[in-house]
């Protein structure tokens, strides 16, 4: 039996640009493209401010779950990617514990040189699954 992939996006400019879709759904996984600190128009949010872009992400996370009709609890893996580790590593993690709660998804926080957008500090990509 085949079951048909579904997918969601923002709506944002770039997504037909750059050719992603921010999520793909099949057989019960949800891949979950990297989330960023942008706003439904595309426009970049909170640059300078880690905090800021961290809970924007975030946001853009729970906005992907939800089109899948899902939430935080089906997160089954979380990968954080920082520009700056040395700095914001225990924020990072404060932020996340705080989005997470008690559940206790796979994770990773890698350091990264560079992100996508000259101003990013921080992208989150995860999976999930819908049951």
């Amino acid at each position: 039996m085949t079951q048909k992939a579904t997918t969601y996006n923002h709506g944002v400019p770039w997504e037909d640009g750059f050719g992603v879709t921010q999520g793909y759904s099949i057989h019960g996984t949800i891949y979950i493209s990297g989330q960023f600190s942008h706003d439904m128009q595309g426009a970049f949010i909170g640059e300078g401010d880690f905090e800021a872009q961290a809970r924007k992400t975030l946001e853009n996370l729970d906005r992907v779950l939800a089109g899948f009709n899902v939430t935080r609890s089906n997160l089954a893996e979380v990968v954080i990617y920082l520009t700056n580790p040395s700095e914001h590593f225990e924020r990072c993690v404060a932020l996340y514990k705080e989005y997470v709660g008690q559940h206790r998804p796979a994770g990773t926080l890698i350091g990264v040189s560079g992100l996508a957008f000259p101003h990013q500090l921080i992208e989150i990509r995860a999976v999930a699954h819908s049951s």
